[in-house]
């Protein structure tokens, strides 16, 4: 099977539609209104499929924030891959690390697609190489989805051995799996990579600002395969090219969908490419999504205070539906000069305002002198340690989340090594 028409393809990843740490909810759905910018961003996605007539769509993971996603969630993702289905567009849906229950053996969030066999929807779970027949595109695609160490850890030895040696092990293992896929592939038709991995020399973003645990960690030179014509990525929410302007293949991240948080400068972002056997087209398009505002940290002086800090607030008129924060670092004295009101009055048409008050002191954490420390769990421990050391809700918030996953992963490491 040849063909000399290259294959048009929407590639998007990283959705986390079920994310509302901002806002309220909506009356009528009932929906967190962040949710419902989630499923906008999503929804134009689809509209792009849809309007622009592609042969294929590849979401590279994540579709939920976490392994158990409420069924009003699920629900509305369902109904945007229905969409795709009813439009005859075929849809590989890849699993990420977010998709996946840590304990070997369970459903992740996307079976029920292939459970129920949804016309043109096809979930990818497995390191596999789906053929033009499967997927009825004249492409050859390559799945790589999130592996993580208990999923691996049986096939390599692992005695005596380091984390560190263990993970390059590991890499060794998928990177010579993936290189005999490539051998498999048909070379006279288009070869596409998809994968739910960090790659060897990627920016993360904010989701990892904080480096917790270990994670398989992809090499330069697997995704870099002469073989290959495109290299759809997921997991990284900072969109990004990792192959030089002229390059082939292009190796994409397109990013997360919507923003996160503060973290997420960026403007959000999926791909349209046009994928041919040995050339291939592509652009980075824009989503409209809510603005984020975040001015300079503001410092003020005693002697001015509340004028020094309303003089370097955004306008009233530029914050309107957008969410925003005011980081304020000043010492404890000052504190009885600072009114919150009126801070809150100028972001009155604002989504949301978070106030963060930084104090200038050199005091220490003392986790010690918490009751009870010998009874608390790990996850206790560490949010009475964050508690302590005044970073405020929100970060907080974020720091367990990837707590609870690395601890997840790493307990059923222990169940099943």
């Amino acid at each position: 099977m040849t063909t000399t028409q290259p294959v048009r393809l929407l590639h998007f990843a990283d959705a986390h539609i079920d994310i509302a740490n901002y806002g309220r909810h909506d009356p009528e759905s009932g929906l967190p209104y962040r949710v419902m910018d989630f499923l906008n961003a999503l929804d134009q996605i689809v509209d792009a499929a849809i309007e622009e007539k592609v042969d294929l769509v590849i979401f590279a993971g994540d579709a939920y924030k976490d392994r158990n996603p409420q069924p009003t969630f699920q629900r509305a993702w369902g109904k945007r891959m229905m969409r795709l289905s009813a439009a005859g567009i075929p849809t590989l849906l890849l699993v990420g690390n977010h998709d996946v229950s840590p304990a070997v053996g369970r459903a992740h969030t996307l079976h029920e697609f292939s459970t129920l066999d949804v016309p043109y929807i096809h979930v990818a779970d497995g390191l596999k190489l789906w053929q033009p027949e499967e997927l009825g595109v004249p492409v050859q695609v390559i799945s790589v989805p999130w592996l993580s160490r208990s999923m691996l850890v049986g096939r390599v030895e692992t005695m005596g051995r380091t984390v560190e040696d263990i993970y390059q092990q590991l890499e060794e293992l998928v990177s010579d799996r993936v290189s005999k896929l490539i051998e498999q592939a048909d070379p006279d038709i288009p070869l596409i990579l998809t994968a739910h991995a960090s790659v060897s020399g990627a920016k993360f973003g904010s989701e990892r600002a904080v480096m917790l645990g270990h994670e398989l960690v992809l090499s330069g030179g697997m995704v870099n395969h002469p073989k290959l014509d495109y290299v759809a990525l997921g997991h990284i929410h900072k969109p990004q090219v990792l192959s030089g302007q002229d390059s082939h293949p292009p190796i994409v991240y397109p990013g997360s969908i919507e923003r996160i948080d503060f973290g997420e400068k960026e403007d959000k972002r999926f791909v349209l490419a046009e994928v041919g056997k040995g050339e291939t087209h592509w652009e980075f398009r824009m989503l409209k999504t809510r603005r984020f505002i975040d001015p300079d940290p503001i410092t003020p002086r005693t002697e001015h205070f509340m004028e020094d800090i309303l003089s370097q607030l955004p306008a009233v008129e530029d914050v309107t539906d957008a969410i925003c924060r005011v980081r304020l670092t000043f010492s404890r004295d000052d504190e009885p000069l600072l009114d919150e009101r009126v801070i809150l009055e100028h972001f009155k048409d604002a989504f949301d305002v978070k106030v963060q008050k930084h104090y200038l002191s050199n005091k220490r954490s003392r986790l010690g002198d918490a009751a009870g420390v010998e009874a608390m769990t790990p996850l206790e421990l560490l949010e009475t340690y964050w508690v302590s050391e005044e970073m405020d809700s929100e970060e907080v918030d974020v720091l367990l989340g990837l707590a609870k996953e690395v601890l997840a992963d790493e307990i059923d490491d222990t169940v099943t090594g």
